[in-house]
């Protein structure tokens, strides 16, 4: 992974780099591997991943078709609109 540091702003390279390393999961699996997770429940929580993200893509596929109503917009705190 290679982050540009541009006019000695390095601020703005590490806000980009913890941008990349959130998308990428690193922080998840770094928090995953601090504590010792026995085989079962590893298969556990894969096969529940699984299930979810297999959930998230018939919805998205549910309300692209018009089978549903499209999700609302999260609000986030502190945006004015």
């Amino acid at each position: 992974m290679l982050i540009m540091v541009r006019d000695n702003n390095v601020d703005q390279a590490m806000r980009v780099l913890k941008k990349k390393m959130q998308r990428e999961g690193i922080f998840r699996e770094l928090k995953q591997r601090r504590s010792y997770e026995k085989p079962s429940q590893r298969k556990a929580r894969e096969r529940a991943e699984a299930i979810r993200r297999s959930r998230k893509v018939a919805r998205k596929q549910a309300q692209r078709d018009g089978l549903l109503p499209p999700s609302k917009p999260k609000l986030r705190p502190g945006v004015a609109r």
